[in-house]
């Protein structure tokens, strides 16, 4: 392609609202333009990368047994009301109502609609499993897009959807997404890790993420040093190998804590280790308060009560609801005497020996605390884990990372086939609920990190595999009739055999070529300058910055063997 003839409207200075080097370099290298907040026009440059993740997709997923088919973007509301998620999926799904006030969403993912495609056509055992995905934009109306393509409110994604007659057959098709995924983020030359993760609003349980490490990354990776562990820092488990004191369980008692409502306070004013203190947090789960315990240098993962509990929602009680249920302010709750609340605790707390916990009175606290004694709770894993705790495999120890996440895998079982009617005739002609997966890839997204990744303080250096084009051929002078003829020649020579070409016939000058060039960030950049008359070009790999002079014949292969390494 001849760059004069292309849109690429390259930027000298960095937008004002673009935080990180992604998104600064997708826009100034003419890769994309913002139309409104969370919104972009991907620009010629930004199609080809695009469609490089893309073809990387489809052989995945052809591999892994998906077949590819496009479902429409409008959803009817009766879907997503049968699936209960229309009340529940919250604000971001965009709704809105046609013109005889039907109501419909712009999908932001596509559960409910192949779940009534495929349960009115699919009726026997004999018909599954099947696997279908799609690629198509998404919409998302998030409250505060950011980060360029990594959190926008419309965007690429590849959406696949498996159907299964037994458990079994899931867990295969499960595999063999898993490992197409590794497959694909490794071809596009992501450094990344597949991560257990939760669910969400998604629903089922059994998931995976995939994450891409960055330092900039919105969600924070919790894995092993020494091991392939990892997982998102809201599911990692924690091994729970307390000890605890020998020391003689002390009296309880009553003691005043004015001015003291948050543990840094309680461990100062009793000169007390932040280990021995008690965090009670009063929560809303699913319209019922429970009271949840921590040792107070641990967090509260209240994604890890609601999975304890098997809720739908939760969140942490209002201070007024506190007041009420407990009658005193959110510092000075605890767990001693306290009534008709449900209390459960993090396995850290049953091994303190003589702690400190909120005295249900504000201002007091009760010292000499000990669980079983003073209290009675349920204990389980509910805290967050932390650097330098134990690998849960037993090799190594925790370590945590910054990720994207660029994929999702789910074992969704019958949460939606349940809910929509949708059933199979099994061997013995019993209805049964088809067993589902859901596996998502964010495509934009993906190109996104891959640029967040391959950059330097020139611009973006793109890996071979999703370049817009191998090779950037410019002519210096394009007044100097001998390089036009070389660069031209060069161009169709490269272009016959195979090779993807952006040729620079631009009248510019060489300083605007070579910075935009760089910018752009192909993996070889050809320079046809003054020594065009003798048949002598300069070669430039991108990624290393290593550039020599050759003869025109030579670089066809030259370019083969610095595109193999």
């Amino acid at each position: 392609m001849k760059q004069s003839a292309m849109f690429i409207p390259t930027l000298r200075e960095v937008p004002a609202d673009a935080e990180i080097r992604s998104h600064q370099l997708l826009i100034r290298a003419g890769f994309m333009r913002q139309n409104a907040s969370g919104i972009y026009s991907i620009l010629p440059l930004g199609k080809r990368v695009l469609a490089k993740v893309e073809k990387i997709v489809r052989e995945e997923m052809d591999r892994a047994g998906s077949s590819e088919m496009l479902m429409p973007t409008l959803q009817l509301a009766e879907l997503w009301q049968e699936s209960g998620r229309w009340s529940s999926y919250g604000p971001e799904l965009m709704r809105f109502n046609d013109r005889h006030s039907r109501e419909f969403a712009l999908g932001p993912t596509h559960e409910e609609v192949v779940t009534s495609l495929l349960r009115d056509e699919v009726k026997s055992y004999k018909k599954l499993p099947l696997n279908v995905y799609q690629i198509q934009t998404k919409f998302r109306d998030e409250k505060r897009p950011r980060f360029g393509l990594l959190r926008g409110r419309e965007f690429i994604m590849k959406d696949a959807y498996s159907f299964h007659a037994t458990k079994e057959s899931l867990d295969k098709t499960y595999e063999d997404m898993f490992e197409g995924y590794r497959r694909i983020f490794s071809r596009c030359g992501l450094d990344f890790r597949a991560v257990i993760a939760d669910s969400g609003a998604m629903g089922g349980k059994d998931t995976h993420e995939f994450m891409v490490l960055s330092d900039i990354g919105e969600d924070t990776i919790a894995y092993s040093d020494t091991s392939d562990f990892a997982a998102n820092i809201e599911m990692a488990p924690v091994v729970a190998n307390y000890e605890k004191s020998s020391e003689d369980a002390a009296e309880l008692e009553k003691v005043a804590t004015p001015d003291s409502k948050t543990i840094e306070d309680v461990s100062k004013a009793l000169n007390i280790e932040k280990e021995k203190c008690i965090k009670s947090l009063l929560f809303k789960v699913d319209e019922e308060y429970v009271l949840v315990l921590a040792r107070g240098d641990h967090e509260i993962n209240d994604i890890k009560v609601k999975n304890y509990l098997e809720a739908k929602d939760i969140m942490l009680a209002p201070a007024n609801e506190v007041k009420d249920i407990i009658q005193c302010e959110v510092g000075s709750v605890g767990p001693i005497n306290v009534k008709n609340v449900k209390v459960i605790a993090d396995n850290a707390v049953e091994y303190i020996v003589n702690g400190v916990c909120g005295a249900n009175e504000d201002g007091f606290h009760f010292t000499g605390v000990n669980p079983g004694r003073d209290f009675q709770a349920d204990y389980a894993d509910l805290r967050f884990i932390q650097e330098g705790d134990a690998s849960p495999d037993g090799e190594g120890i925790i370590q945590f990372a910054r990720g994207i996440e660029v994929g999702h895998v789910f074992k969704l079982g019958t949460r939606y086939s349940e809910a929509m009617n949708g059933t199979f005739l099994d061997e013995n002609g019993r209805a049964q609920p088809m067993i589902m997966g859901c596996y998502g890839i964010g495509v934009s997204r993906t190109m996104a990190a891959i640029a967040e990744q391959y950059n330097d303080e020139n611009g973006l250096v793109w890996p071979k595999q999703v370049a817009p084009y191998d090779v950037h051929v410019i002519a210096v002078n394009v007044k100097k009739e001998e390089q036009t003829e070389v660069a031209s020649a060069l161009y169709n020579t490269l272009q016959d055999q195979g090779y993807e070409v952006l040729y620079d016939d631009r009248a510019e000058r060489a300083g605007v070529k070579f910075a935009d060039s760089d910018l752009i960030g192909l993996p070889i950049r050809v320079t046809v300058g003054k020594q065009a008359g003798e048949g002598i070009v300069e070669v430039k790999v991108r990624k290393t910055g290593e550039s020599f002079e050759a003869k025109v014949e030579e670089i066809p292969e030259l370019i083969e063997k610095l595109l193999e390494q």
